[in-house]
């Protein structure tokens, strides 16, 4: 196929368009800015925002499908409305350019944190719904939104085939920003750690990258896909990362009323304009332990799980290769 390619240089879009390239397919990938030391005969690079939707019906002519990965993920910023452009609009912007163009096909990436985790007994699925503190995230919201309009118009439009991917904390190469790789920095070599007492379901990047290509052909349109790995509370992450690179740690798992009170402080930082990722509605995220079951996936996506050990040793080889 031909396929046109959004977020190609975020962690997952970057192992997306690997994988594209390394099946055959051509990409087409539209960017800000060019692609740094990446070249491939079946590359093509446009410039230009991915908001501006003339700059998406150049790109995405000729194509024969669609796959998405861009996100505003940016816990930092103060808004509903600084999420709405590239999490919500653009998904409505991607629709009339696939009508216009005929495109029929179109992978998107949410986040598993619209889907209601569960407990070690029972792991969320596809059929549960948005749980508190996610259902008060501005980013979560965003996705949700997203989710709504483009289920809507499979159930609407039955020779669409639109897929959605619920990714859980991905980690592993090409996070150049860093973006997720940001946890594993926070505590890397350091011989005293303090982490709130959640988890979350961690896997590694190039399984979700695999499974977002398997969802060209594979899948069902209309459906929500968990592609999300290993449940691990934060402090069992720190753990393996120290026992992955060989170093000591002593981590301590800080009181449920001290991160509270952390994102007291961070509420009143955010009401005087200070943009900061400290905010009750943030801090409760990493409260809870997120319990998901990719096992729907693992069915219908060929969606396969590389130990997270493996992640985390991938993510620092590139780190220090690239650095």
């Amino acid at each position: 196929m031909k396929v046109l390619l959004l977020g190609a240089t975020g962690l997952l879009g970057n192992n997306v368009l690997r994988s594209l390239l390394d099946r055959g397919h051509s990409v087409v990938a539209l960017v800000r800015s060019g692609l740094k030391g990446l070249h491939h005969p079946q590359l093509t690079v446009c410039q230009g925002s991915i908001l501006d939707i003339e700059a998406l019906r150049i790109a995405a002519r000729g194509c024969d499908a669609i796959i998405n990965c861009a996100g505003t993920t940016d816990m930092s910023l103060l808004h509903y409305s600084d999420y709405v452009p590239v999490n919500k609009t653009l998904c409505e912007q991607l629709l009339e350019v696939m009508n216009e163009l005929d495109i029929d096909i179109l992978v998107h990436t949410s986040s598993a944190n619209t889907i209601g985790y569960g407990t070690p007994s029972r792991a969320g699925t596809e059929a549960d719904d948005i749980k508190p503190p996610f259902s008060s995230s501005f980013y979560a919201q965003s996705k949700l939104e997203a989710e709504r309009i483009l289920l809507w118009e499979a159930q609407q439009n039955k020779k669409r085939r639109i897929l959605l991917l619920n990714p859980g904390f991905m980690v592993g190469r090409y996070d150049t920003k860093p973006s997720s790789g940001k946890l594993l920095l926070a505590a890397f070599k350091r011989q005293i750690m303090a982490t709130p007492g959640g988890g979350k379901s961690f896997v590694h990047v190039k399984d979700v990258a695999e499974a977002t290509v398997n969802a060209l052909t594979m899948g069902r349109s209309g459906e929500r896909y968990l592609l999300t790995g290993q449940n691990m509370t934060l402090k069992e992450f720190y753990e393996l990362q120290a026992e992955v690179c060989g170093y000591r740690q002593r981590i301590y798992v800080l009181p449920d009323a001290l991160v509270a009170l952390a994102g007291r402080v961070g509420d009143l930082l955010r009401w005087m304009g200070v943009a900061t990722q400290l905010s009750t509605r943030n801090v409760r995220q990493l409260m809870v332990m997120e319990y998901y079951s990719c096992d729907k996936a693992r069915r219908e996506l060929d969606f396969h799980l590389t130990p997270v050990s493996d992640a985390i040793r991938d993510f620092h080889d590139w780190r220090a290769t690239s650095l």
